[in-house]
């Protein structure tokens, strides 16, 4: 197997002549520098390869392991974990008064992506850590803050996000698990919960649970539904975390991918946990760590891809089969076949501009909790509330296509588990599914993202993208993104206001169509940046600029048509045809 490259290169020129990385650092009053990202990039790059890659696939086969009521995770996890928390990597982004190293955010978001990329599921248990403990920054009082906190930034103790019951997906307000007040602040949860990653371990430290569940006032529906901390291990008299809470793993579910994952059924027989948050506001609560999760997750997508892409690269530059079409000279490489170049050059366009488009994200993430300007931080916050359901979905499922077209390449030695491929395939597959399935993302993009404020961030998202495909000329990439750009402005006015079958025919076909206009919006940007340098890099970014702009942008007039045909044909059968 290939040993993985982390795109250093990549980041460099994105922060550097993309991005503007130095401006909005300086913006936002970090004292952060290109340079010193950069190093800090490469040594995660070095963790990835060195570290997490050569264990993903044992970690893959071996699986996670309930033995006696204990979690055993592959060989090499808790060693690999120790090592990670000693090197800072799970504080990186994190709020200094916490014990955060307080790096930007778009660092960290490309920390994921390298470690999705390396070994999809070791990264889960630092990203839903990372999650678990925004929510509590932002919702928990100072006494759970004060305990809770800075072990869990540091990574000695991990978290979980306990919502699913086997009754309670999508729909929580059929949420069954209950909190009875115990009479000292403390609440005494009952009830059984599904699909828990990283819900118990062999790393350890305590593990936070943030689970839902309902008082016995609250009323029906989600408007019912209470936020609790529940960790593993409760304090002894000496304020040592020894006990062992009232709440067990029931069983590890048996899945399609991220084996390594310890995903689990969690038993919870009056654990004592404390409210987060107000009572009866736990849906509120926890969507702080749920948007957090939902950016993640479409990193993992990302990463997934750029992985696979490295691999079927390596294998199609080296494989030898067929005769060269120009010479008739046999064997030859595959590289040297339109059709593998085709399958290679969707996955590359897909991922580079993914990249771009994460970093630009990322960065206005940093601005909506850094900049001196209320106003700023305002509309940079909508930006990402916008483009979140976004970029959880599409790059989910780009990234899922990607991960297949990358098996592809290797023909029938893609299938087998050998060559490690069939592994990306499975692993990519639930990406497209928890937190919130992408049907889900795309109905909260139009239902409700699209709608805020009669769609008026869209709106200045749109004209932001025009500005920059202004700059970008008659160069084929800006003039095909703007042609998708008319359409999807064309799409949005009828969906303002629409009702719900409307907007759910509707839903993914449109956030398809604003995600190829934002990834053609990057390579736009990209094409711009690459046109000005000189090196075979820069000449390489246009030449898949190209590509996209000819290849892939024209799907946008297939989705367009599917937006117009409008929900008659959707919902124009009785159900019970089906």
């Amino acid at each position: 197997m290939q040993t993985y490259i982390a795109p250093i290169e990549d980041y460099r020129f994105l922060m550097e002549e993309v991005l503007d990385f130095d401006t909005v650092m300086a913006e936002i009053g970090k004292d952060v520098e290109s340079d010193l990202a950069i190093a800090v990039l490469e040594e995660a790059g070095r963790m990835c390869s060195e570290r997490l890659h050569p264990i993903n696939r044992e970690g893959d086969e071996q699986g996670s392991r309930l033995i006696d009521g204990d979690v055993h995770t592959p060989t090499g996890f808790a060693e690999a974990y120790r090592d990670f928390v000693a090197a800072g990597w799970p504080a990186l982004s994190a709020d200094p008064e916490f014990g955060g190293q307080g790096l930007p955010f778009v660092l960290q978001l490309w920390l994921d992506e390298m470690m999705s990329a390396t070994n999809l599921s070791f990264g889960l248990f630092s990203g839903l850590t990372r999650g678990a403990s925004e929510a509590i920054v932002a919702h928990a009082s100072e006494d759970l803050k004060n305990i809770w906190l800075k072990p869990m930034v540091s990574g000695e103790w991990t978290g979980a996000m306990a919502l699913t019951e086997s009754s309670a997906g999508t729909d929580l307000a059929l949420l069954k698990a209950k909190a009875m007040p115990v009479g000292d602040g403390s609440f005494a949860v009952t009830g059984t919960k599904i699909f828990i990653s990283s819900g118990d371990h062999d790393f350890g430290g305590n593990i936070v649970h943030l689970v839902l569940a309902r008082l016995p006032d609250a009323p029906p529906g989600v408007k019912g539904i209470s936020l609790f901390l529940v960790p593993k291990f409760l304090a002894d008299e000496k304020g040592d975390f020894s006990i062992r809470n009232a709440m067990s793993v029931g069983a590890l579910e048996k899945k399609m991918g991220i084996h390594a994952q310890p995903t689990c059924v969690m038993n919870y027989d009056g654990a004592i946990g404390w409210l987060v948050g107000e009572p009866n506001r736990g849906l509120n609560t926890m969507f702080t760590m749920m948007n957090a999760e939902r950016l993640f997750v479409g990193i993992q997508g990302l990463g997934v891809a750029g992985g696979a892409y490295q691999q079927a690269a390596a294998y199609a530059k080296d494989r030898l089969q067929g005769r060269s079409a120009t010479t008739g000279d046999g064997p030859v490489a595959i590289i040297e076949h339109a059709d593998v170049r085709r399958m290679l050059l969707g996955i590359r366009s897909f991922v580079e501009a993914g990249r771009a488009l994460a970093g630009w994200t990322a960065l206005q993430l940093d601005r909506a909790h850094g900049h001196p300007d209320p106003a700023e931080r305002i509309r940079a916050d909508a930006l990402v509330a916008l483009l979140t359901p976004v970029i959880k979905a599409s790059f989910t499922d780009f990234g899922f296509e990607s991960a297949v077209q990358a098996q592809q390449v290797f023909g029938g030695h893609g299938y087998i588990r050998e060559w490690g491929m069939e592994q990306y395939v499975r692993d990519a597959r639930i990406a497209q599914i928890y937190e919130g399935t992408n049907g889900v993302q795309a109905m909260d993009l139009v239902g409700r993202k699209l709608q805020a404020n009669g769609g008026a961030t869209a709106r200045e998202l749109f004209d932001m993208i025009a500005v920059d495909l202004e700059a970008g000329g008659d160069r084929v990439i800006a003039l095909r993104t703007r042609e998708a750009l008319a359409l999807l402005r064309e799409a949005t006015s009828p969906l303002i206001g629409a009702g719900n079958h409307a907007v759910g025919a509707a839903a993914v076909d449109y956030l398809h169509l604003l995600a190829l206009v934002a990834l053609g919006w990057m390579w736009t940007r990209m094409a711009v940046a690459a046109e000005a340098g000189s090196t075979e890099y820069h000449r390489t970014k246009v030449g898949i600029a190209d590509f996209f702009a000819q290849r892939v942008l024209p799907r946008a007039h297939a989705l367009a048509a599917n937006l117009g045909a409008g929900e008659t044909t959707v919902m124009a059968l009785d159900s019970s045809a089906f």
